[in-house]
């Protein structure tokens, strides 16, 4: 009887204990976080929910994770800073942070290119496999100190299209003297093949294709280009966007700002980077195949890069690489280890993904033809 009560006791006394934690130790911490406001710009339209979104997505877990103590408003390419100019406010501390694509800036060094995607790269999953344990992102982190920036992964749309045309792209010929809205070192490939390349900001390209001020442009795929309506006035949609095999999207923050916050609050933003990261190539593979469908639906044309065409962008690409890797030793440094990386990832992939992905696609292919003869 006696050690029944003491244990008794001792639990009562236990529970006193955490209820007390509980009253009285969690709100001091609490009270004692600072009251934080960032402002975010981002390169994208609020139109574009999943790639606009991704920066929304931050921001409320971060003000959920720190009791509404850190707080980050998000404003639409164009509010406060031009899609394009995003790494300038960072840098300059006209913001805090940014969202955006950094690829964006290949014209300030191609090296930017490797934190978001180059042409015949990496699909989503290599890109994060590079990222995370690769040297990608030391790598990325030392060139974007340069830049009085520090990088986080940030969302990914997955492989993109080829984007929209007005004529059909038959031959490499074709290409030359083509204005094409397209970002990135693309670009410059596609220089070499004759092709002009026009650097837009999102919510700018639809009048530039209306108005016949560019005679082709890409975007992401299905489900924002729905949305922007390219389909409206283009009738041509290619494939695949071997320049984008899986683009990421960062989350840029100016170095100082980034320092000045507490422990708690940089490990709450990096995690709500990883959640976007995933969050955004989910929503995307979720939303491209119904949004592909509507848009054969009401005319599009759907039609694959030729042969010859994928061929020559590739010898063009590599020439490239040889070029910049001679003339820019920051972008030889992070091209040496990302291209035995990737070159390791495609033999994997033809191993497993490829194979069961193939399988997956003829064995679907199968069915419908079956489903025609009955």
């Amino acid at each position: 009887m006696q050690r029944r009560k003491f244990l008794k006791g001792a639990a009562l006394a236990g529970a006193g204990g955490i209820g007390a934690a509980s009253t009285f130790a969690m709100p001091a911490i609490a009270q004692s976080m600072p009251e934080i406001s960032w402002r975010m710009a981002s390169s994208f339209p609020k139109s574009l929910d999943t790639i606009f979104g991704a920066g929304e997505v931050i921001a409320r877990r971060v003000e959920a994770a720190t009791d509404g103590k850190f707080k980050i408003r998000v404003f639409a390419g164009g509010e406060i800073v031009p899609g394009l100019q995003v790494l300038d406010a960072v840098q300059a501390g006209t913001v805090e942070c940014g969202h955006t694509a950094s690829y964006y800036y290949v014209g300030k060094d191609p090296t930017f290119a490797f934190d978001t995607a180059i042409p015949f790269g990496l699909n989503g999953r290599q890109q994060n496999a590079w990222m995370m344990f690769g040297g990608g992102m030391e790598l990325m982190r030392e060139f974007f100190k340069g830049y009085n920036c520090i990088n986080f992964m940030a969302g990914n749309t997955g492989a993109q299209m080829g984007g929209w045309f007005r004529k059909e792209i038959k031959t490499v010929e074709d290409l030359n003297g083509l204005k094409m809205r397209i970002g990135g070192f693309a670009g410059k490939v596609l220089v070499k093949l004759g092709l002009v390349p026009q650097q837009i900001a999102g919510g700018d390209i639809y009048p530039s294709l209306e108005k016949g001020t560019i005679d082709a442009t890409e975007w992401v795929g299905p489900y924002d280009d729905e949305k922007l309506g390219f389909n409206k006035v283009a009738k041509y949609y290619y494939y695949p966007g071997w320049w984008e095999g899986g683009p990421q999207l960062s989350a840029l923050c100016n170095i100082d700002a980034f320092n000045k916050l507490p422990k708690s609050y940089q490990a709450v933003f990096e995690a709500a980077c990883h959640e976007a990261n995933t969050w955004m190539v989910a929503k995307y593979d979720a939303q491209n195949p119904a949004a592909l469908k509507r848009l054969i639906s009401s005319g599009t044309q759907l039609r694959a890069f030729s042969r010859p065409i994928m061929e020559a962008s590739l010898k063009a690409a590599n020439e490239l690489y040889a070029e910049t890797s001679a003339a820019n030793p920051k972008f030889k440094k992070v091209y040496d280890n990302w291209r035995p990386f990737r070159d390791e990832e495609v033999l994997w992939w033809r191993i497993a993904e490829n194979t069961f992905d193939n399988f997956m696609i003829a064995s679907q292919s199968n069915r419908g033809r079956a489903k025609k003869k009955g």
